[in-house]
């Protein structure tokens, strides 16, 4: 079982560094005027000011790449995985939790969408994870 926890941290911690960089480097790409394609335009996002960029580095960049080590780390320690699984399962759970809420308004866009399948999934793994294998609830 810790090796299927384990290669799923992989995937994850490649994910979510591959997407903070993405986030950062993104303006970087736009303002040398190479043709890459932007993370903006992959989320929908435009950005109108300055402070965007900053926004978008920090939140999209920053707390991205830290979730990816989060999980690398939690690839060789079994108190790192078990923080992992939590942090993943709160992370996207919250994330779809937003996107259900929001989809509940009248006339807004429809809840279903590539994003939220993968939090939906990457919540229930975590869960099923924590609740099945037996040393993560003995660490602390």
């Amino acid at each position: 079982m810790i090796w299927i926890i384990r290669l799923f941290l992989l995937f994850m911690a490649a994910t979510y560094f591959g997407i903070g960089v993405w986030a950062i480097a993104s303006p970087l790409f736009s303002g040398l005027e190479i043709d890459y394609p932007s993370i903006t335009d992959y989320i929908g996002l435009s950005i109108t000011s300055i402070i965007g960029y900053s926004e978008l580095a920090g939140l999209y960049g920053g707390l991205n790449l830290a979730v990816g080590v989060l999980c690398f780390m939690g690839i060789f320690s079994l108190k790192y995985t078990k923080t992992s699984l939590q942090l993943l399962m709160f992370l996207t759970g919250s994330i779809a939790l937003g996107r259900a809420l929001f989809a509940a308004v009248p006339s807004t866009p429809p809840l279903v969408n590539n994003f939220f399948i993968f939090e939906i999934i990457t919540f229930t793994i975590c869960l099923l994870f924590l609740r099945l294998y037996k040393p993560l609830k003995e660490i602390g």
